[in-house]
């Protein structure tokens, strides 16, 4: 029996970052991963996830957008690796639409850095952009993109480097209260610790039946394509961008590692009955579904296919996160960040999770993602 501090299950955006707060702190701790850190088997792979400051979801993001902000730029000086590209952040849409009017509100709550731009501005700006004439948009000079499999890895290696034990390839069976902690049970061993952090993506729900019914894992495509003009989708030329037509919204990244024009449907994809019901399996279907939108407003990145790769996203009713105690065992921390805007936040969710597990009243402001919210709903 091996006895730990905290024990963190799942070591993806979340239970990564999670793992190297504590470890950072100077805590006994062991991270537990079914897979490998930065696989492609979840919801934190695909080479790029953005971060954007002004936050069209709810202005009350804004303050974790600029605590992680900082907290990326402290894991690129302690591990010396690049993992944040500042390109700007575009978002753009029709007379109305909630992104750009979501975000102009959140952007002038908290005194961001922001500019209003028309159609005409847009293209003018950034003349990869070609969107229908009535649009408008909004320019946040801090935003950018994240490089998530890099970052995983990093967090895992800087834990490790401060003492934690890691266990990779190995299943989590069971996770039980008993007197003194919290016992987990994986396939080749029993771990006991103080508390438990359970950030298993859209696997929590076998660990929280709680939960459960208030989740829904959706399949969603991700495609990158070849631009007709290379020069005008280079990160100083093309900020990382969020485009809303009447009926579809997309997201997508300038061309900066050589592999195309990253762009993704937002619209709520396939139902999945299961995390394990994933596959690598884009079609033309989800092709035509991501062309329409950069038809649209992007022509000329919308030229040939090179690859398509399918994440997931973990929905909750109203698209916050869960980020709260266990109503069944107050040690047991849950954490679902969640609905697909989720990792940007990674860097200070960690540092919450840590403060949690640790019995400490967190000093970022989580009250939006509590699970009483649910009410008593259960499957």
């Amino acid at each position: 029996m091996t006895t730990f501090d905290v024990a963190v299950v799942g070591l993806g955006a979340m239970g990564s970052a999670a793992l190297f707060n504590l470890a950072s702190q100077g805590h006994r701790v062991v991270g537990i991963e079914q897979f490998e850190p930065g696989h492609d088997k979840g919801s934190s792979h695909g080479e790029s996830r953005i971060i954007r400051l002004s936050y069209f979801e709810h202005p009350s993001y804004v303050p974790l957008a600029r605590r992680a902000l900082e907290k990326w730029r402290d894991l690129e000086r302690l591990s010396g690796e690049t993992i944040l590209t500042v390109t700007g952040a575009l978002e753009a849409g029709y007379p109305g639409a909630s992104i750009v009017s979501g975000s102009l509100e959140a952007a002038r709550q908290h005194d961001l850095t922001h500019d209003v731009l028309s159609a005409a501005d847009i293209t003018r700006r950034f003349p990869g952009f070609k969107v229908p004439s009535d649009w408008t948009g909004l320019f946040q000079p801090e935003g950018g993109l994240l490089r998530p499999e890099l970052a995983i890895r990093t967090f895992v290696q800087q834990a490790e480097r401060h003492g934690a034990e890691t266990r990779m390839n190995t299943r989590v069976l069971g996770i039980e209260p008993f007197g003194a902690g919290i016992r987990v049970r994986t396939d080749t061993e029993v771990i006991e610790a103080g508390s438990v952090i359970v950030a298993t993506g859209a696997w929590i729900g076998d660990f929280a039946p709680e939960l459960k019914p208030h989740l829904k894992i959706t399949r969603q495509v991700l495609g990158w394509f070849s631009p007709f003009e290379p020069s005008l989708f280079t990160p100083d030329r093309c900020p990382v961008f969020l485009l809303e037509s009447e009926d579809d919204a997309c997201y997508g990244f300038p061309d900066f590692a050589g592999t195309g024009v990253k762009t993704a449907s937002h619209r709520e994809g396939l139902v999945l009955p299961s995390a394990g019901d994933l596959a690598q399996d884009g079609n033309p279907e989800d092709e035509a579904q991501i062309r329409r939108m950069l038809a649209l407003a992007m022509p000329d990145a919308n030229g040939p296919l090179r690859q398509m790769r399918a994440c997931m996203y973990t929905r909750t009713p109203d698209d916050d996160f869960v980020i709260d105690l266990s109503p069944v065992d107050p040690r047991i921390v849950l954490a679902s960040p969640c609905s697909g805007h989720g990792f940007k936040f990674a860097s200070v969710i960690g540092e919450v999770l840590a403060d949690l597990a640790l019995g400490r009243a967190s000093t970022n402001d989580i009250s939006r993602f509590q699970i009483r919210r649910f009410g008593s709903r259960s499957a």
